[in-house]
């Protein structure tokens, strides 16, 4: 297994492909051993993708916390620096793109071409769903809000036509969440980085964003709100904003949505 040192940490990471070199920084809760995943899409065929575990995640260290969204930044620069890549492209989703929004304002030197998918810059731009708030609500009671939130056409109407569908959501998000159960750090990892999301705000600084950057939104993502998106990009001076049809998952949902953004990185 591909473990590389990153100042405290020492962080698990994939790579898989050929190409320019892209990489992927994932949302809450990502682990690569959950499949599919970033390396099964048709990403890696046009890219050398490199996936990471984030700091108390996976299979990366989980050292205590506090953990910052600069943190979070120092992490990816230090792991382009251990594999010596110099200049990538990057794509960030969720919680990754707030990770890649203070990448690109701490190394932008580092970053050739930007993609933010269904994420916020906080503040004033609009914060993402407070996803910490969850976590003492009765498990059926999160599952029914979480999928809701994850694509707003999901009302107790729809779910109430669709059991079948529900019960496959529910058991594919429960098998992914059992995945590493057996270490009692996984907790504890998990929380410090909604604490860290809960504080991320880089909207006053969006402007100092040069680099192009693509946004990509789910029209009925109420995670990542489009409006939201909308008000990065009328602050960012290089970015182009594209509407998906999905929600938070659109980069499963829309078929398109991975070609298109392959296609904008290619240029």
């Amino acid at each position: 297994m591909p473990f590389v040192r990153v100042g405290p940490l020492d962080v698990y990471y994939e790579r898989f492909g050929t190409g320019p070199p892209l990489l992927f920084i994932s949302g809450t809760g990502g682990d690569l051993r959950v499949r599919p995943g970033v390396l099964d899409t048709p990403l890696a065929t046009d890219f050398e993708v490199v996936a990471y575990d984030q700091r108390g995640l996976g299979r990366t260290s989980k050292p205590d916390g506090p953990y910052t969204m600069r943190d979070y930044a120092n992490d990816a620069r230090g792991l382009l620096d251990a594999l010596d890549l110099s200049r990538v492209n990057v794509i960030g989703v969720s919680f990754g793109g707030m990770v890649a929004q203070e990448l690109a304002l701490l190394a932008p030197d580092r970053v050739s071409r930007l993609v933010l998918c269904c994420t916020s810059a906080g503040g004033r731009g609009g914060a993402s769903y407070p996803l910490h708030e969850l976590a003492s609500l009765p498990p059926e009671e999160r599952a029914a809000i979480s999928l809701q939130l994850g694509d707003n056409r999901r009302t107790p109407a729809w779910r109430a036509a669709n059991p079948e569908l529900v019960a496959k959501i529910e058991q594919q998000a429960a098998a992914a969440a059992a995945i590493g159960s057996d270490d009692p750090a996984k907790g504890r990892g998990a929380a410090l980085q909604l604490a860290a999301r809960a504080g991320h705000d880089t909207f006053e600084r969006l402007d100092g964003i040069r680099i192009p950057t693509l946004l990509c939104a789910g029209r009925y993502d109420d995670i990542a709100p489009l409006a939201n998106m909308e008000a990065m990009a009328g602050r960012m001076p290089n970015a182009t904003l594209r509407v998906f049809d999905g929600g938070h998952l659109f980069l499963v949902q829309d078929r398109t949505a991975n070609a298109m953004i392959a296609a904008w990185l290619r240029r």
